[in-house]
């Protein structure tokens, strides 16, 4: 567990927290590791957790599949983020789905002793606390950004959205998504064929250029990103 703390340290549960201090609170928080395979569910719709997670290594993918096998991904999870907060604390039933993507290193927390002072009184359990209250204030932020995707009314006003959101979070027109032609289609809730046929008349209109996961926002005269 000690090659991850470097990991833990940049997290933003543990934001201000010290190398040390996060060593002795991982006994603190009852903390334990687990790895998961490339295709292997972490958690499952309606399954109750009790704990707290963060993505140590790897990539996965929050999703939904219907009734008929159609699936929606809701969100991707990278290395050193946070997922399940939203299930933990009243141990609810998961809404969707959590599967790896690759081979995936998560470290688990027992969400009472994070929302309990310990008996040892650690002097930083409280700045832990007050972090994820402001790690779900961002998970909640970046739902809004979703529902904002979504709310488009076109497959071209949908892919708009996501790409211009995405140049702005990379601060660059040339930026990498996380997701392949299908795991956006997913993600957007469109029909694949569709949305790259969307993709490449967008490219033959100059407005974008794009090879696999990796695109290139252009700016003609008629369209203003900024504003979108």
């Amino acid at each position: 567990m000690q090659k991850y703390i470097p990991i833990l340290k940049r997290t933003k549960i543990f934001a201000g927290v010290g190398d040390d201090e996060i060593v002795s609170m991982l006994s603190c928080l009852g903390a334990r590791l687990k790895t998961y395979k490339k295709g292997e569910y972490v958690f499952r719709q309606g399954e109750h957790i009790t704990d707290i997670t963060v993505l140590l290594d790897g990539s996965l993918h929050i999703q939904k599949d219907d009734y008929w096998g159609n699936r929606s991904i809701l969100g991707e999870i990278s290395a050193g983020e946070m997922f399940g907060e939203a299930y933990a604390y009243d141990s609810c039933a998961m809404l969707n789905d959590v599967v790896a993507i690759e081979e995936s290193v998560i470290i688990f927390f027992d969400t009472k002793r994070i929302l309990t002072s310990c008996s040892n009184a650690c002097r930083f359990h409280s700045i832990v606390v007050q972090n994820l209250f402001f790690a779900i204030s961002e998970k909640n932020r970046k739902l809004v950004q979703k529902i904002g995707h979504m709310s488009k009314r076109t497959t071209r006003e949908k892919l708009i959205s996501y790409l211009s959101e995405q140049a702005k979070k990379q601060n660059s027109a040339n930026f990498t998504i996380p997701f392949n032609r299908q795991q956006l289609a997913d993600f957007l809730s469109v029909d694949r064929s569709a949305m790259s046929n969307e993709l490449c008349k967008m490219r033959d209109e100059g407005l974008i250029e794009f090879e696999k996961n990796k695109f290139r926002l252009l700016q003609p005269k008629h369209l203003n990103l900024n504003q979108i």
